[in-house]
């Protein structure tokens, strides 16, 4: 063996150690999901050197696969793009859940110019890999165009193989990790923030709004004569009358937006950058959509829900996180002890 093909050698084998070597410090210091695409899939695409790669995941209720990770020409306009499981060749390794090389696609029935037709890109060869953990496809590893791809041999391949079993095993740790993240800051009922997590959200928006000086409004909202539901239909259709009034209230946030189930049957919106008057549209269409909704009718009943609203704005109505709380909680219940189904703002 002449030395330049030894130190050509050499070099390989020191990048394959370079990419398990980042996997394993990623495996054990990486818990977000981004860190650990990133960190893995940036050191395959320098090994293999494709014009182009992605990452692309299983949407599992849909049944689509999409862009989580596009590095290379027209990134922009493909990471928006989805591909049905069994669609394309990313498609076909998704639902098989086994590895494909397509040294031309010309050859290739399973391909589709879907995306070449919508970014003009000349897609000629293609690597993909699952990355699949105890049978389950969690998505897969795309490389488009590999540099010098008639020097791929089995052992390339059988090294992207075992980087993708890891990278699924650091996908599914990661996954784990956000749930039990979500499951410490979520009410279990209604889906939303929790009140401990909402304390956090006002001090992070409050000192936010300090830096840029500028304001925002909160809606602390308790719904009217509940007690009467559970007294009438029972505890656990109550808890569901609240799940669903919970979903009512995210399906309506807008963007920026977000909600806790304060306790009970209380609520808080926490609406960034708003002025009294937008959160004082806001609230009333909240209330709108609260008042026309019937629930449970599907099965057979007809359960009609008010609420009596109170809002307060940062800086103008108080300038500390517990201070806020406590005007719109009083404006609220000056309205709770009147006429009900309104919204106090002064």
């Amino acid at each position: 063996m002449n030395t330049g093909r030894k130190h050509s050698e050499f070099k390989r084998i020191k990048q394959q150690v370079s990419i398990f070597n980042e996997i394993g410090k990623t495996l054990t210091s990486s818990l977000t999901i981004n860190e650990v695409l990133e960190k893995i899939f940036y050191k395959v695409a320098e090994f293999f050197n494709p014009e182009n790669w992605s990452l692309l995941l299983v949407d599992k209720e849909k049944n689509e696969l999409y862009f989580k990770i596009v590095v290379g020409k027209a990134a922009d306009e493909i990471k928006n793009v989805r591909l049905k499981v069994g669609e394309g060749v990313a498609g076909w390794v998704a639902e098989t859940g086994k590895p494909l090389f397509v040294p031309s696609v010309k050859e290739e029935p399973r391909f589709t110019k879907k995306i070449d037709n919508l970014t003009r890109f000349s897609t000629e060869s293609i690597i993909c890999i699952p990355l699949k953990i105890r049978n389950k496809v969690l998505g897969v590893i795309e490389l488009i165009n590999k540099r010098d791809i008639s020097m791929l041999n089995q052992y390339d391949l059988e090294i992207l193989t075992t980087v993708a079993e890891y990278a699924a095993i650091a996908l599914e740790n990661a996954n784990n990790y956000e749930q039990v993240q979500k499951l410490t800051i979520t009410d279990d009922i209604t889906g939303l923030y929790n009140s401990r997590h909402l304390h956090k959200i006002l001090q992070v928006e409050i000192d936010r709004s300090k830096n840029k000086r500028n304001g925002f409004s909160i809606i602390f909202l308790d719904l009217d004569s509940f007690k009467s539901v559970n007294d009438t239909h029972g505890h656990l259709l109550g808890s569901r009358l609240l799940g669903r009034v919970g979903r009512l209230i995210f399906n309506n946030l807008e963007a920026g937006y977000c909600a806790s189930r304060y306790g009970g049957d209380e609520f808080v919106v926490i609406l960034p950058d708003t002025s009294k008057n937008r959160a004082l549209n806001f609230c009333r269409k909240l209330q709108n959509r609260l008042n026309s909704e019937k629930f449970f009718s599907e099965e057979g009943l007809d359960i009609h829900l008010t609420a009596s609203f109170g809002i307060a704005t940062f800086p103008d109505d108080a300038d500390t996180k517990d201070k806020i709380l406590k005007i719109a909680d009083e404006r609220m219940y000056m309205i709770k002890d009147r006429q009900k189904n309104d919204i106090s703002f002064t």
